[in-house]
């Protein structure tokens, strides 16, 4: 009963506007779904995982459009820069090869919010949309080559937090991929040794969990 005590709201019209403008920073975990590809033309089997997540840096803006109490329409342009970490190993003779892919995705969602009733200066919500994603941080005559262009469907979870002069919103996202973005056309290798790395995968699928910070 206590909790349900109404409040001096702060910014009690902020939510009413048309358009307003944001700007996130976070931190995010870049991830792959591999595609084995089993036995290769030499005899040899190897697998590819990525043991760990590497946390990389996150940044945007954020344009929000108002459509009614409860939705709202938002774009938030990003970068995204991280890496992923590989283990290639061979199943005979159980000799283990690792190296790290490094990505700088320039990504662009569009979502539809959709807020809960506002409690005092407390307001969950749920958002999900799609995304499309370059990444400007490709590096050729790599052991793995990812493809510049991907795409997927993310939602999420927050709460807008709000204060006097603006609102905090705390935000988790799950992103998903839906575009096979593994670079099975390697003709930039020059150690034409390293493309068993690549054979080793038939198709890899981007994953993506990002924490980030709004501020609206």
């Amino acid at each position: 009963m206590m909790a349900q005590v109404e409040r001096v709201k702060n910014q009690p019209y902020a939510d009413m506007k048309l358009y307003h403008l944001g700007f996130h920073v976070g931190i995010h975990s870049q991830d792959l779904l591999l595609t084995q590809n089993g036995v290769m033309n030499n005899g040899e089997i190897w697998f590819a995982e990525i043991p760990s997540y590497s946390p990389g840096f996150s940044v945007g803006v954020i344009g929000d459009m108002y459509l009614n109490p409860y939705f709202n329409l938002r774009v938030s342009p990003s970068l995204h820069f991280g890496d992923k970490k590989f283990i290639f190993r061979e199943q005979n003779s159980e000799v283990e090869y690792r190296t790290n892919v490094r990505s700088t995705y320039v990504t662009l969602p569009v979502d539809i919010k959709y807020s809960a009733f506002r409690l005092n200066n407390y307001r969950p919500y749920l958002i999900g949309g799609i995304y499309g994603a370059l990444d400007i941080g490709r590096k050729k005559g790599h052991p793995l080559l990812m493809k510049g262009i991907d795409y997927g469907l993310e939602f999420g979870i927050g709460c807008d937090i709000y204060l006097p002069f603006f609102k905090f919103c705390p935000e988790l996202k799950f992103c998903f991929g839906l575009a096979d973005v593994l670079e099975k056309n390697r003709t930039d290798l020059t150690d034409k040794e390293l493309i068993k790395y690549t054979d080793a995968l038939s198709k890899a699928t981007s994953r993506m969990v990002i924490l980030t910070f709004n501020f609206e």
